[in-house]
């Protein structure tokens, strides 16, 4: 099974993303902290910033790297990126979150699935 998958728009965006920065890669990670513990962390990752451990996910023309400590997090998980009238953003839906914060940011996991 693989950690994650991502839609063809996300792939898409990463693409778009690591080719107009003239970066490596899109980095995805889990910190703790916001109102309901957790947060997805983007950035962007340079191919010497890449740690043993950190999973690289390639699609055509980018790569998406998670770095090891939020490869747990992320099992399962679906990336969408949607483009709306009033922002675009990518969408993430994550089996093993418990809830969600109101402002979108913040997430709390369900640590029974995670450890399961």
């Amino acid at each position: 099974m693989p950690i994650l998958t991502l839609t063809a728009s996300a792939q898409n965006k990463i693409k778009e993303l690591c080719g107009s920065n003239s970066k490596y890669a899109v980095r995805l990670g889990i910190k703790g902290g916001g109102c309901a513990g957790f947060s997805y962390d983007w950035g962007f990752a340079d191919e010497n910033e890449i740690e043993s451990g950190d999973e690289i996910i390639e699609v055509e023309g980018g790569k998406l790297v998670i770095d090891s400590h939020s490869v747990m997090y992320l099992f399962g998980t679906e990336i969408d990126y949607v483009n709306e009238v009033f922002g675009s953003q990518f969408e993430i839906h994550n089996p093993n979150t418990k809830s969600a914060c109101g402002c979108g940011e913040s997430i709390q996991f369900d640590m029974d699935m995670i450890n399961g």
